[in-house]
């Protein structure tokens, strides 16, 4: 293996990810790409008070992935706990950015389908840059 796959493939190690997402499937392949970058995996979870119970339940969350809609819930709340706690995450949607809460304009936004490689190296890069 040459070096740079080396260090990527290590690129989340000790990191703890959060991964809010309703379609499992989706949701798999998300946790096997944050795994393959090292990270520690929390959920996936698809529901919006399973997301802000493992919020509360964990003492480190370095990151996180959010759908935006999940079963007609709004994943805000959640977005918002991260936030508060200086915790980078991104948003995943099958809907353009206005979809999004303006207070959240800054947070990378990746539109389904989703190419999850590249999605996961932008959120390494977020917490590696907290």
């Amino acid at each position: 293996m040459s070096a740079p796959v080396l260090r990527e493939c290590s690129l989340l190690t000790g990191r703890r990810v959060l991964i809010v997402e309703d379609e499992y499937f989706l949701a798999d392949d998300i946790a096997q790409a944050c795994r393959a970058l090292g990270a520690e995996v929390e959920g996936p979870v698809g529901e919006v008070e399973d997301a802000l119970a493992a919020l509360n339940r964990l003492r480190t969350v370095d990151g996180g992935v959010l759908d935006v809609n999940l079963r007609s819930a709004s994943i805000f709340p959640v977005a918002r706990a991260l936030q508060s706690r200086g915790i980078p995450f991104v948003f995943t949607t099958g809907y353009d950015r206005s979809a999004i809460a303006p207070e959240f304009e800054d947070v990378p936004l990746w539109e389904k389908p989703l190419d999850i490689a590249a999605m996961t190296r932008g959120l390494s890069e977020l917490i590696l840059q907290r």
